[in-house]
């Protein structure tokens, strides 16, 4: 008996997954504990791996999908095997609402109610979400599946058909040229990752006042000092200690001085924390993350160093969980590796402020009245307005500039 491959839940606010990619096509023999399809959730994407041995018979949800948990992705069998209709197998445990399979009333061309229990018909999840958006109605589809059910390809070759009918008030219009036959491109559905970024970004630009202030800050003397205390780490593959590492640690300390800006925005209420929560953005090819390092201002430099480093790497393996995700009261992201300077972050909402952190070069600087050769390293600081004023988040950056440039009172 086929078995199924199920949408999992992976965190405790998920509803729903995105189908990534299929590892396996159909008609693919699998083994058990093989992955077969990639998904994700909000930010995190994982492989499933089949729960048993045999032949990917079939393949309920395509590339892109959004499937609630739950639901069947695609099934597992024998070679030549059909996916067994729930009428056919035996009775099973009463499955919540969003799992049972979707039935319409089918359209009676006589006007007279019928008699007895009205026909109905079967649709699949996949197809269901594409009549809801092509507009077409589900009682003129044919189902090609198993029991007659309506496929998402049944409801793509009805939607092609309803399109390729003339309508008498589009006869006189003029046709125009979509934008996509002008050039060759490739068009991709926003989702996953991608999807939670760009709403989030959006609602963060719509919903705060953010403000950007600039300063320059001397790096020459940190530099040094982190090229002394690197040798000094150099048996310790846990701790690099990055310049990185030194601004997470100047943005902690000012953050403990500075405590407005060590607080979130929700609804009518400003939260400002004692204790420092630290987001430390973190790109990836398919976007960006921002794992939380909890409690950072209770950890010395070396410990803020290794958590960074594991975090990192952990993100970038996809093994970042939703509770290491959340939580934070401050943000740090950098452009320095892509040769970019000023420039304004976006707050990462409900926390009002956002450091930006730029390339470092090297400009000729007079340090007294002698003109000497200097690292400077750009500092962006973004924060919501409404719950700072540009007086004490110009401090608090003023701060974390005298911390870089006085790097000994971070290890102390």
């Amino acid at each position: 008996m086929a078995v199924e491959i199920i949408m999992p839940k992976m965190g405790m606010g998920m509803e729903e997954g995105t189908v990534v990619e299929w590892l396996k096509q159909k008609g693919d023999s699998v083994k058990k504990g093989e992955s077969v399809v990639s998904i994700s959730s909000d930010k995190i994407e994982k492989e499933l791996e089949a729960p048993e041995e045999g032949v990917l018979i079939d393949i309920e949800a395509d590339v892109d999908d959004v499937v609630p948990i739950g639901q069947p992705l695609g099934y597992i069998g024998a070679p030549g095997e059909a996916v067994s209709s729930p009428a056919a197998s035996a009775p099973a445990p009463e499955k919540k609402q969003e799992d049972q399979v979707v039935e319409v009333p089918e359209v009676a061309s006589d006007p007279e109610p019928l008699k007895g229990e009205e026909p109905r018909l079967r649709v699949s999840p996949a197809a269901r979400r594409l009549a809801k958006i092509k507009n077409v109605d589900l009682a003129t589809v044919t189902g090609t599946g198993p029991m007659g059910r309506i496929t998402k390809a049944d409801v793509a070759a009805a939607q092609v058909k309803k399109a390729q009918q003339p309508a008498e008030a589009a006869k006189s219009a003029p046709t125009p040229v979509p934008v996509s036959s002008l050039s060759n491109g490739t068009a991709k559905k926003v989702t996953g990752m991608r999807k939670v970024i760009s709403d989030r970004m959006f609602n963060s630009l719509q919903t705060t006042a953010q403000l950007t202030l600039q300063t320059t800050v001397d790096v020459t003397e940190l530099i040094a000092f982190q090229k002394k205390a690197r040798e000094a780490y150099q048996i310790n593959d846990e701790v690099r200690l990055t310049i990185t590492d030194f601004i997470a640690k100047a943005a902690i300390n000012a953050l403990l001085e500075h405590k407005a800006m060590n607080s979130i925005y929700e609804g009518d209420t400003i939260t400002t924390f004692d204790t420092v929560h630290l987001g430390v953005a973190v790109a990836l090819d398919e976007g960006l993350v921002v794992p939380v390092i909890k409690d950072a201002d209770k950890k010395s430099l070396s410990a803020v160093s290794r958590e960074i480093r594991k975090a990192s790497k952990q993100a970038r393996g996809s093994e970042l969980n939703k509770l290491q995700l959340s939580g934070s009261t401050f943000t740090i992201t950098s452009l320095g590796t892509y040769g970019v300077g000023f420039f304004t972050p976006v707050i990462n909402p409900p926390e009002v402020g956002i450091l930006g952190v730029g390339t470092i070069s090297e400009q000729p600087v007079y340090v007294g009245d002698e003109l000497k050769k200097r690292s400077l390293m750009p500092l962006s600081l973004t924060f919501d307005h409404r719950a700072v004023d540009g007086a004490p988040a110009a401090a608090f950056l003023a701060t974390v500039k005298q911390n870089l440039e006085a790097p000994f009172k971070l290890v102390l």
